[in-house]
């Protein structure tokens, strides 16, 4: 870190103080959040919030950067084009599994696939927390919720596996009960070249009595500690398989490839070296040809 940056975490907070349950998996990734932008050096107001609806989706209220709550489920169609509209700008999504998972779910595979170079994050606390309690997309067989008072009868979704699948560049996985852990996996998300995309164990501590703290510290370790090779596409896939809920659980990066190009670097008006937020910007009859011929 230079000299001359002396952004603290306090000054990545807002004057709003978290509404989240006491004890929730969320106040980590706030401070994780804000620690990883001050060990990248960036300033506030070089980075974009994005949220759906949810509990988790208020993070953007509570930090000292732009940011925007949007509509259930979308807060990743509307982080893409904050990115190509201004790609100086670091633009991060944050959701619950309900957001990005359920609702959110088709534009969570586009954006894999797609490679467009913003940060996904997700907090996965395997129920709906603000509706109090429904079953999620990732909620495990069995579990009594509100709306499965017999047992969920759905297989819940591996968003890891679904994440490696569809094209992410980086796929990593986090817990929200080891700080130094999980500001280490979101600032490597937040300096990758591409999608990247941090689903974390995130307890409920309000409407989940299953997958709490102590269930995740018995079971989680690292990748890191193992020395699995992370731009190794099928070990990923492998160790994203391992038996959910069964077995020891994996966190750390499972999947990352600096090699594939962007969906921005793709982009035909960006490399005519269109930037649209710049609404000043003079575009020479070559670059406006180059644009509209298409639609002659």
């Amino acid at each position: 870190m230079s000299d001359e940056y002396n952004y603290t975490i306090k000054d990545f907070e807002s004057s709003f103080r978290p509404t989240w349950c006491n004890g929730c998996g969320n106040f980590a990734q706030w401070r994780a959040i804000r620690q990883a932008l001050i060990e990248l050096e960036l300033l506030p107001e070089e980075v974009v919030t994005v949220s759906g609806i949810g509990c988790s989706s208020h993070m953007p209220n509570f930090l000292n950067v732009f940011g925007l709550q949007t509509v259930h489920g979308r807060g990743i169609p509307v982080a893409t084009g904050i990115r190509l509209a201004n790609p100086h700008l670091t633009v991060l999504v944050y959701g619950g599994d309900g957001d990005v998972y359920g609702i959110g779910g088709n534009h969570f595979l586009h954006a894999c696939r797609r490679n467009v170079d913003i940060i996904t994050i997700v907090s996965n606390n395997f129920v709906y927390g603000l509706t109090t309690g429904q079953a999620s997309a990732t909620t495990p067989v069995g579990t009594i919720t509100r709306t499965t008072p017999r047992g969920s009868i759905e297989n819940p979704i591996n968003p890891i596996t679904v994440a490696i699948s569809a094209g992410a560049t980086f796929v990593a996985r986090a817990f929200s009960g080891d700080l130094e852990h999980l500001t280490y996996v979101i600032k490597e998300a937040i300096a990758h070249r591409g999608f990247a995309f941090v689903d974390v164990f995130s307890p409920c501590i309000t409407f989940n009595k299953n997958q709490t703290f102590n269930y995740f510290r018995e079971r989680v370790y690292k990748l890191e500690e193992i020395g699995h090779d992370k731009d190794d596409y099928f070990e990923a896939l492998d160790l994203s398989n391992q038996r959910f809920f069964k077995e020891k659980l994996p966190i750390g990066i499972f999947y990352q490839i600096e090699n594939k190009t962007t969906y921005e670097e793709r982009d035909f008006a960006l490399n005519q070296g269109v930037i649209p937020a710049h609404a000043d910007l003079e575009l020479s009859d070559e670059q406006i040809e180059a644009i509209t011929k298409e639609f002659y």
